[in-house]
């Protein structure tokens, strides 16, 4: 086995000095959440216990972390939903050509560029106009949906330019309607892609602040509760809360990518099945 070369080390050692400075911060917020009844807000750290993770679920003296963390949560799930039903819907038109076509696609785009707090603030202004009421589950949902539809986008079309249009012409063969090509053809295919879509929509909703600030209404989300605390919280229960939020939000991404691992396992051996058969 030849030695690795020292540009390997600088490399590898820029790389982890990379992971630390991405990953560092987060670490430190959850071993300070772990300090005792006096800790701080800075380290050295007093004691080691679970206080402040026992403190979240009292009655609190200020904010209202649960009902935020319930609106965002179901914040969350409208805007992955929907995302995840308009990318495929846009990724199957956009399959063909269609006057205008270009100019849609760089419309959808544009909204990635746009400073996310004037996406926010146009929003706010739009339904203000309107005469409707500024809510996190409309004006809020709405304002998200520029957040994440692009990306759902993105990714549609990514799959549907490499999808095989045969099994779709083997299935009209087998006198399939175009619904039922779509329904037990296209998505059972693209099925791990819509899930990578549904994550997305999910993650990048539950921790948006930006486009929620001027949109949420009189209710926080839970980013806009959690701003809100670091001006009049001075113990570790923010910690604690951050430590939370993130190990709910690695949760959520193992469970979409075990779905995206069962889905795989289950139509490799399906796969393997149908090889047996024909043999």
């Amino acid at each position: 086995m030849e030695p690795r070369s020292r540009s390997f080390y600088v490399l590898a050692g820029f790389f982890g000095l990379f992971l630390l400075f991405l990953y560092g911060p987060t670490f430190t917020i959850a071993i300070l959440s772990f300090q005792g009844p006096q800790g701080g807000l800075t380290f050295p750290m007093r004691g080691t216990s679970l206080h402040w993770f026992r403190d979240l679920f009292e009655q609190q003296a200020v904010g209202d972390i649960w009902g935020s963390f319930r609106r965002s949560l179901a914040l969350g799930l409208m805007v992955m939903v929907t995302t995840v039903v308009v990318s495929v819907m846009g990724g199957l038109a956009f399959r063909k050509r269609f006057a205008g076509n270009a100019v849609l696609f760089y419309l959808v785009i544009t909204a990635l560029v746009i400073p996310s707090i004037l996406i926010s603030l146009g929003v706010g202004l739009i339904f203000s106009q309107l005469g409707l009421p500024i809510h996190w589950a409309s004006s809020g949902f709405g304002s998200q949906l520029t957040w994440t539809l692009p990306f759902g986008l993105l990714i549609m079309f990514a799959v549907f330019n490499r999808f095989d249009k045969s099994y779709e012409e083997a299935a009209r063969d087998q006198g399939a309607s175009n619904w039922q090509t779509i329904r037990h053809v296209i998505l059972p295919i693209i099925a791990p892609s819509l899930i990578g879509v549904a994550l997305f929509g999910f993650t990048l909703s539950y921790d948006e602040f930006a486009r929620t600030l001027l949109t949420a209404g009189s209710y926080n989300t839970l980013p806009l509760e959690i701003y809100g605390m670091t001006t009049n919280v001075t113990t570790p229960v923010i910690f604690a809360l951050g430590t939370l939020t993130t190990a709910f939000s690695l949760v959520i991404i193992a469970v979409f990518l075990l779905t995206v691992w069962g889905l795989n396992r289950r139509r490799a051996r399906q796969g393997s099945d149908a090889g047996k058969g024909m043999v």
